[in-house]
């Protein structure tokens, strides 16, 4: 196998991976949310997320030929295999983290799909096509959101500036490219990291504005390395949980 197909079965695990671990933090809160209405929707953004894997793993398990469909890929894996940003393994926590969370990924990976649309590899640029209404969706509901509690009361605009100090940390790694990113930003598969990360910026530092909240710099030290394998201690957990029944009972089906 070439090295070019290795960089871009890395690059589709990232993205289903992403899409994986946030979908399955989404799924822990069913029940949990802080109103009907918006209990629901985030069940809804976990579907769309765990359709979005499902398309992403199984091109990955096409490209790799060894067998492994997105089932193998994603119950099948210990956490150092697991390519998601830390961003979406961090816990829960209060409904204002959970939300600025889901406004740092949504924005980013609105951007991505929207790169993604133009890839040169044409199966990824369907998936992405695929993934753009849905990812619009989640984009502006999560804004709309920090817009709505940022600028509320003293209470919920205190808990969003803390939510967002405390994960600004987690927000970078998604544009610090590695030689994974630059091979597939090289084949065109990819947008590069410059306008993927100023077009990003630019919509946080508008929605922020509106939402009275102090963005923190851009430019502060930034976590790393969960696209390569390292992970915080949580993703085992999240794992745990996620794959007990296929490790429990291998090769068991409904």
């Amino acid at each position: 196998m070439s090295r070019a197909v290795d960089a871009k079965i890395e690059y589709l695990l990232r993205q289903g991976d992403n899409a994986l671990i946030l979908s399955q933090q989404l799924c822990q809160l069913c029940g949990k949310g802080p109103a009907l209405e918006e209990d629901m929707a985030l069940s809804n953004v976990a579907l769309d997320l765990l359709g979005q894997t499902r398309m992403w793993l199984s091109y990955a398990g096409e490209l790799e030929g060894k067998g492994r469909d997105e089932d193998r890929l994603a119950f099948l894996r210990d956490a150092h295999d697991y390519r998601n940003c830390l961003l979406v393994e961090q816990p829960n926590g209060s409904y204002a983290e959970v939300l600025m969370r889901q406004f740092l990924f949504d924005t980013w990976h609105y951007f991505l799909m929207d790169g993604l649309t133009r890839s040169s590899d044409a199966r990824i640029a369907e998936i992405a096509q695929k993934s753009i209404k849905e990812v619009t969706y989640h984009l502006r509901r999560s804004g709309d959101l920090v817009v709505r509690l940022g600028d509320g009361s003293d209470v919920s605009h205190a808990k969003m500036q803390a939510a967002l100090d405390e994960l600004w940390m987690y927000s970078g790694e998604m544009f610090l490219y590695d030689a994974i990113d630059e091979a597939m930003v090289e084949q065109g598969v990819a947008p590069a990291a410059e306008p993927l990360r100023k077009s990003c910026l630019d919509h946080m530092t508008e929605v922020f504005a509106e939402a009275t909240l102090a963005m923190p710099d851009p430019g502060a030290w930034m976590q790393r390395g969960g696209k390569q394998g390292r992970h915080s201690e949580r993703l085992g957990y999240i794992l745990a949980e996620m794959q007990f029944l296929q490790r429990a009972y291998p090769g068991a089906q409904w």
